[in-house]
């Protein structure tokens, strides 16, 4: 996964009536765009996150 501060992440939830998470890349933390990445989430949380399979990039 590559990604650029200012991308967006999506997660599918994997719970049925749960909305999908979105969030903006602030900060990439691995090589080259590679994760970890500092996102904050649209409910205003930061994490910082290694994204699995069920994670998408949508570039900026």
């Amino acid at each position: 996964m590559q990604a650029k501060v200012g991308d967006r992440l999506s997660v599918h939830s994997h719970m049925v009536g749960m909305p999908d998470r979105m969030g903006e890349i602030l900060e990439v933390r691995g090589a080259d765009g590679a994760p970890p990445y500092i996102v904050r989430f649209d409910d205003g949380h930061e994490s910082l996150v290694f994204p699995g399979p069920d994670w998408v990039v949508q570039r900026h």
